[in-house]
C-alpha cells in the first residue's frame, strides 16, 4: 500500500535532486566538503534529510538528495545567503551540475519476506 508522502502540517514533501560532476581527481574532496555543508543545512528549518549518492559506474558524478517539509522551505533556503556560503566549496569541485525540483507523492517502504527456498 502507498502511502502519502507528507512534511510538518501534512503538506506533501519536497524533494531536490542535483547532479553533479566532480572536476577529475576531486572527488575525496567533494564528500568532504558535502559533508561539512550538509550538517550546516541540516539544521536549517523544514530540511528533513540529505543523501549523497556516488554513480557505481562513474565515480566522478553523484546525486545529491535533499528531503524538505515543503516548496517553501526549499525556495526559502535557495534564495539565501546561507546557501551561497555553503555550496561555494562544491562549486569549486565540478566540472557540472543540474538541478531538479520534485513534489514526493507516495511512498512505499520495503517489506522483506521471507527468502526463497527458505524452510
Amino acid at each position: 500500500m502507498t502511502a502519502p508522502a507528507t512534511g510538518s502540517g501534512g503538506r506533501a514533501a519536497v524533494r531536490t535532486i542535483l547532479r553533479m560532476r566532480t572536476r577529475e581527481g576531486c572527488e575525496a574532496q567533494f564528500e568532504a566538503a558535502w559533508r561539512t555543508a550538509a550538517a550546516e543545512i541540516s539544521r536549517v528549518p523544514g530540511n528533513l534529510q540529505q543523501e549523497l549518492i556516488r554513480d557505481a559506474d562513474d565515480p566522478r558524478t553523484f546525486l545529491i538528495t535533499s528531503d524538505w517539509t515543503d516548496r517553501a522551505a526549499v525556495d526559502g533556503f535557495g534564495r539565501s545567503s546561507a546557501r551561497e556560503m555553503l555550496t561555494e566549496a562544491l562549486r569549486d569541485l565540478r566540472e557540472d551540475a543540474a538541478r531538479n525540483t520534485y513534489e514526493v507523492l507516495a511512498v512505499v517502504p520495503g517489506r522483506q519476506g521471507p527468502e526463497e527456498g527458505a524452510a
